[in-house]
Parts: C-alpha cells; structure tokens; sequence
C-alpha cells in the first residue's frame, strides 16, 4: 500500500519562514459568514455529486490502467487531519509503485530530500501510469468522494497528513479551523516549484480572503488547468 512516510520535526528543527508568513496574522481575519458557510457546502455537495456521476467512465478508465500497469491496489488511502483536528482517510489513485515506502526507506538520501519538503522531484516511486495522473491531477478525483460526505471542500488549504501539522508552528490551530480542499492557491499558483513555507503561506491566504467570490475564481482557474494538461 502506498503511504506517506514522514516523521514530526523536532525542537531543535529550524524551518526558514518568509518575511510575508511571519507578518501574517495567527487568529483568522475575515470571518466567513454563516450564509457564506451554506451556500459553500451547498455547492461542495452539488458539484461533487455532479461531478462523480458525469466523471464515472473517467474513473473506470483510470482503474483499469493502473491494474493494467502493475497489478497492484487500485486505491491509495492517506490520513488527513481536517477541520477541528477530525482524521480521515483521502481516496486517490494510487500512482507510487506498492513498495514505495520500503524503496524510499532502503535509500536515506531520498528520504532526506522527502523530510525537507515533503514531496521528491522526480520521484523514481511513480509509476508510468502515475506520471500522467499526477500530471493531470487525475489521481485526486475520488477525493469527490471525501468533499461529498463533508470531509473536504472543493476549494480550500491544501490538505496535511497529522505528522505535517507541527511545521504550521504558531499557525497551527488557524490552519486546522477550516476543512481541507481538493484546489486552493497552492494548486494554482505552481505547486511543483513552491517551498513548504511558502505552501503554509498560501494557505493562510486562504483562510483569510476566503468569500464565494473567490472559491469560484479558483474553481475557475482549476478547471483551465485541467483542459489544458489533459488535452480535454
């Protein structure tokens, strides 16, 4: 099964913050409205219903392949820790090869550069299938699945396994005040090329310039992305 090694920072870690990050604010400071809470949820359940039902022969082509590819587990279940600390399993295609974690562990170096950033570039563990899901983001579709039964939202910080959550320091509790989504700023904004602390940043944007407004402005922009990538 493809799981995310990753192991708490210690005391003695320093994490470099950007001079944008340290000027942010620790407390929240636009508070969502309750009509703005609704109407989100509301369009979280709509969109995600819709979207599993028209995307269903996506899926069906996506499982079949990565069963093609390598005969392994079709499905990737990864911890997250959401809203108010509550844990839950996020549904991916699974694009690593099934050992990853004993490859990753049988070669120190590569776990080092994991640890720092929490992704690799060039990640030997993906897939051939896998390169072109993670590419597309078509792995994160079944995280439809997640968002309709209220665990996600379409559009949100991205989302954290529990061991990640000690490196938001003092913007911990902020961070987890509200659910993670499948798209945010980060996703938009380069997420190959951004720093951990810059990835932090951009989720403290969110939760402090959240309106429906922009959630649809990155629903937007989501979308052209995933044409574009996917030739659709």
């Amino acid at each position: 099964m493809e799981r995310i090694t990753a192991t708490s920072p210690s005391s003695s870690e320093q994490y470099l913050t950007p001079k944008a990050l340290i000027s942010m604010s620790t407390s929240i400071v636009h508070e969502p409205s309750l009509f703005y809470c609704i109407l989100k949820r509301f369009t979280d359940i709509v969109l995600s219903a819709i979207g599993i039902l028209i995307l269903m022969p996506v899926f069906l082509v996506v499982m079949v392949c990565i069963k093609l590819d390598d005969g392994g587990k079709i499905l990737h279940l990864r911890e997250i820790i959401g809203r108010q600390g509550r844990r839950f399993y996020a549904l991916k295609f699974r694009t690593m090869m099934p050992n990853a974690d004993e490859y990753l562990a049988k070669h120190p170096e590569l776990m080092q550069k994991y640890q720092q950033n929490m992704k690799l570039e060039r990640d030997p563990r993906i897939t051939r299938i896998g390169k072109f899901l993670r590419r597309t983001s078509l792995d994160e579709l079944p995280q439809l699945f997640n968002v309709l039964v209220g665990q996600m939202s379409l559009v949100g910080p991205r989302m954290i396994h529990p061991s990640e959550l000690p490196r938001y320091g003092k913007w911990a509790q902020k961070r987890l005040s509200v659910k993670p989504g499948i798209t945010g700023l980060w996703q938009i904004n380069g997420r190959g090329h951004t720093s951990y602390e810059e990835r932090i940043m951009f989720d403290m944007r969110y939760i402090d310039t959240c309106s429906y407004k922009h959630d649809l402005g990155i629903l937007f922009k989501t979308f052209k992305v995933f044409i574009i990538h996917t030739g659709a």
